[in-house]
């Protein structure tokens, strides 16, 4: 192969450029999944919240009284708070926000529950990136609905 005068040696200023390249490209993928794995965490942590609310949170005199599945909205609140910020570790999940409410029922339907969580994300490798965001918000929803066997729904 035929090589011109000052063509020697240029792949070598090539390769430290192709290595910054993967690196930057690994960094990139990285922090990706950080923050969808903070992502998914919440959403697994309201989602066994909801569930856990809907369970623990009948009004068990509306049930033994008179024969309804009712929710208590104070004890919602309360199980669902416990149960995201006892599945998620606060050093990874910072300034975590939590909100639960009780949805009515209409028409016949029965009670049902919203959660929803977010929290901020830090990033491993974007901090070395000047002007690049430290950190990510990850936010998560979930509905519950407690089931009886004469639900029309």
């Amino acid at each position: 192969m035929l090589r011109g005068a000052g063509q020697r040696g240029s792949v070598l200023l090539l390769f430290p450029v192709a290595v910054l390249a993967v690196l930057v490209l690994a960094a990139v993928a990285v922090d990706s999944a950080v923050a969808f794995l903070g992502q998914r965490e919440v959403a697994a942590a309201v989602a066994a919240a909801a569930n856990d609310s809907a369970t623990e949170a009948m009004s068990e005199d509306a049930f033994y009284a008179r024969g309804t599945v009712e929710l208590d909205e104070g004890e919602v609140a309360r199980v669902a708070e416990a149960r995201v910020r006892t599945s998620l570790d606060p050093a990874r999940h910072r300034g975590l926000a939590v909100r639960a409410w009780v949805v009515r029922p209409s028409g016949g339907c029965e009670w049902s529950l919203r959660v929803e969580a977010s929290a901020r994300v830090d990033y491993v490798f974007a901090g070395v990136v000047p002007g690049a965001a430290r950190d990510v918000e990850v936010a998560a929803g979930a509905t519950s609905t407690p089931q009886s066997d004469a639900s029309p729904c």
